[in-house]
């Protein structure tokens, strides 16, 4: 695999495609791609707020001055993949039809609200630790107008790209973006490279199977929704925390240990060099309501608070 370096900006991958990075990758610096054909192109997810999806825009202008935006595809509903699409509100944006479903559920709003609400103790100091860079004031829910299910054929000025909905899993509606004739796959959030991935919807299974899909196609250059550029060693060391944590919250699980203790007890040793390690709340969270066949909707404040504690233990010990 070429070098890529991880710096902020427009990235050229050297096959009409291109990878627009924000590192360092934590909460909300999400990844973004454009991929081009003749005369036109294709921009694959928006960032968290405008100012940074103008900004990425512009960084984009010397390319698709030639070759203008003509559609934009959300890889799923997180704000920090779609809380831009406003400044492409007169484009075709296309989306997994739960991905549109779920965008609508929760506003940017809500979540201004919980980062600058009082009295939430340690959950709320985390979610300000985590979303203080980010300008929720303002933004226009601009959800897709063109949906989808199962797979999608999409013409780029010749190139051929496949949409390929693999949730529920990271979210409810996520898709892969392959550009097959570059070898290349734009994964949103179903690739966190050098951080700890967090599922809020799960099962689990699809999030392997979606792993297993492009370890399986032809592909030599991935783009992930947050980290790095990778290959194919990258989806296989996520694969391997998704199969570790499953398998040790089972254990957990079946011995009557609760969440947020198991969450405690598990060692993400294994994983010691990525960030995030505190996601393991809502990793664990998610699988046990999987095991026990529970549709409750996850306690956000609890988790956050949860994730909060594990942030101050586990940075320096795991």
């Amino acid at each position: 695999m070429a070098d890529w370096k991880y710096t902020t900006g427009l990235h050229d991958l050297g096959n009409d495609c291109y990878a627009y990075l924000q590192p360092d990758g934590s909460w909300g610096w999400s990844n973004a791609g454009l991929i081009t054909g003749s005369g036109t192109s294709l921009l694959v997810d928006t960032l968290f707020d405008v100012p940074l999806t103008r900004r990425m825009l512009d960084a984009m202008a010397d390319v698709t001055a030639g070759a203008p935006i003509a559609t934009l595809v959300n890889t799923h509903a997180n704000g920090d993949h779609c809380w831009g699409n406003e400044l492409l509100a007169d484009r075709e944006i296309v989306a997994s039809r739960a991905c549109r479903d779920e965008m609508m559920e929760f506003q940017p709003s809500m979540l201004k609200v919980f980062v600058e609400a009082e009295g939430l103790g340690p959950a709320g100091d985390f979610a300000r630790r985590c979303f203080a860079a980010f300008d929720f004031d303002g933004i226009t829910l601009t959800p897709p107008n063109r949906v989808f299910e199962g797979s999608l054929q999409l013409d780029v000025g010749g190139k051929q790209v496949e949409l390929v909905e693999v949730g529920p899993a990271h979210t409810l509606g996520d898709v892969l973006v392959f550009v097959p004739e570059e070898k290349t796959v734009f994964t949103g959030d179903i690739l966190f490279i050098e951080g700890t991935p967090i599922m809020w919807a799960g099962p689990v299974a699809n999030w392997i199977a979606a792993c297993d899909l492009i370890i399986e196609a032809d592909i030599e250059t991935v783009v992930p929704g947050h980290g790095p550029v990778t290959d194919k060693r990258g989806v296989e060391r996520v694969r391997e925390y998704l199969v570790y944590i499953r398998d040790e919250a089972r254990k957990r699980f079946d011995a009557g240990m609760s969440a947020s203790d198991a969450a405690k007890d598990i060692s993400t040793a294994e994983f010691s060099g990525w960030g995030e390690a505190e996601r393991i709340a809502v990793n664990v969270d998610t699988l046990y309501r999987e095991f026990s066949g529970s549709s409750e909707r996850p306690d956000a404040i609890a988790l956050f608070g949860l994730m909060a504690e594990l942030d101050e233990t586990l940075r320096p010990s795991r």
